[in-house]
């Protein structure tokens, strides 16, 4: 049957004239109102919160909106092992992957938890939320790798199960926790749970910064005996829970503050969750980065206003930083020339091996006093590290304290480059405090010669990914 415009206008008006007591109240859901300002206001999610997580969530960071998508819609996080705690300290996955942050932490929502909890929360748990568990838990200064730089302790055993072909030894220990001889403490930063339908291969080493872990069961069950302090390990079922819920969940920029919307139907194919949720994403092969942005290459339909001119603007500017990305080739670690899609792919969907990019082992590492260092000596018979040869120091032996190789020490399993606006500080030192000094990273550490038009058009890209 055709309604026509009046007759829902006289129906709207009768509706009016109804008495109070007549007229239809909606339900008023008040716990989700509350839920829903708390989000606004500090958007930390507890466990044990019991509320779901919507299909689809947008997030506000510092250069706009940030995008958590639930491919198998609403996620019901009741007694859910994700958002459960497992152990004994009252953690959860969910402490250390906040959705507002891109399923991992922000250094400026640690610090805001401190404030609001006077450092009570359990995502300072002495276990690794503190720089050694023997410290007063109380004081600031216990945490302050974690409030100032974002890093949690790592302890791996030492030595590893493959008899090492190189000695390490402890130059600095600031932190008081290099004191154990079989047990090596590193302090890293949190990686991203969300968009692991492209990183997570069965057999890849892609879920920890040194690649210990081989699949998202192991490492959900090390991260409930270690972080969360449980017990005995998480059952069968709550390590498929997690798996499904991580293996459906993708998270990307969604609407940058110049930039506009990005992830609007008939735009560049890359960009966007709902893009990296279909698959589209995923199919765009490095060679065709560029190409992947063409929507954006006609841009005469944005001249007019003074924000539609900004937004121009900053677009050809992300252009040029795709070019970049794409097509600038450098000399790599191993010697060979590449380009930044070389080892990150179109967009940084995901990278399955590690590499030493220079962001521990000095001297080409930035040096951080409130650091360990070691000094790594090889073995005669061992085959040398690429570029720094027999004798050198190190914040971080990374991949080798795994492995035992001499020749790994330092390398790190690359991270993915999505949704990076919402959770700085960046490399598994949180050495880079923005965009801006990642980008400087790489050009010193690769002598890119980059200009500071071209860094700036660097920066734009990655922004929006």
């Amino acid at each position: 049957m055709r309604i026509f415009p009046h007759l829902l206008l006289i129906l709207a008006l009768g509706a009016a004239l109804l008495p109070a007591q007549q007229q239809p109240r909606p339900a008023i859901d008040l716990g989700r109102i509350l839920e829903a300002r708390y989000e606004t206001t500090r958007p930390w999610w507890d466990p044990g919160r019991g509320i779901p997580l919507a299909p689809s969530k947008d997030y506000d960071d510092p250069s706009g909106q940030l995008r958590i998508l639930n491919k198998s819609g609403e996620v019901e996080t009741k007694g859910h092992a994700f958002f459960t705690p497992l152990g004994t300290n009252g953690r959860s996955c969910v402490t250390c992957h906040q959705p507002s942050n891109a399923m991992s932490l922000s250094l400026d929502l640690i610090r805001g938890r401190w404030a609001d909890t006077k450092g009570k929360d359990p995502v300072f748990a002495a276990v690794d939320g503190s720089n050694c568990p023997d410290l007063a838990q109380d004081k600031e200064e216990s945490h302050s790798l974690l409030l100032e730089r974002g890093l949690f302790r790592i302890a791996l055993p030492w030595p590893p199960v493959t008899k090492p072909d190189f000695r390490i030894e402890v130059v600095r220990d600031p932190t008081g926790c290099n004191k154990n001889p079989a047990s090596i403490s590193v302090y890293r930063r949190p990686r991203v749970a969300a968009n692991l339908q492209y990183i997570a291969l069965p057999t890849g080493d892609t879920l920890t910064a040194d690649g210990r872990e081989r699949t998202l069961q192991s490492q959900a069950t090390s991260a409930a005996l270690i972080h969360e302090q449980a017990s005995a390990a998480p059952t069968r079922a709550q390590l498929q829970q997690i798996e499904d819920f991580e293996r459906q969940l993708f998270m990307a920029q969604q609407w940058d503050v110049l930039g506009g919307l990005l992830g609007e139907p008939g735009g560049p194919p890359l960009l966007g969750a709902d893009n990296l949720a279909s698959g589209i994403a995923g199919a765009v092969p490095a060679g065709n980065l560029a190409a992947s942005f063409d929507a954006w290459r006609n841009l005469g339909n944005l001249a007019g206003a003074n924000l539609a001119i900004r937004q121009r603007a900053f677009r050809e500017s992300v252009l040029r930083g795709v070019d970049v990305f794409a097509s600038r080739e450098f000399r790599l670690a191993d010697g060979k020339q590449g380009t930044c899609a070389t080892c990150h792919g179109a967009g940084s969907n995901h990278s399955s091996h590690a590499i030493d990019a220079g962001t521990t082992n000095l001297p080409m590492a930035k040096e951080s006093s409130e650091l360990p260092l070691f000094r790594i000596t090889c073995d005669a018979s061992a085959q040398p590290h690429p570029q720094l040869g027999r004798t050198f120091l190190t914040q971080d032996p990374g991949r080798a304290l795994i492995t035992g190789k001499c020749a790994d020490v330092g390398s790190i399993v690359m991270q993915q480059f999505r949704g990076l606006t919402a959770r700085a500080p960046y490399f598994a030192n949180g050495s880079a405090r923005d965009l801006t000094e990642l980008v400087d990273f790489f050009d010193r550490r690769f002598k890119i010669g980059l200009t500071d038009k071209e860094k700036q058009d660097l920066v734009n890209f990655l922004s929006i990914l």
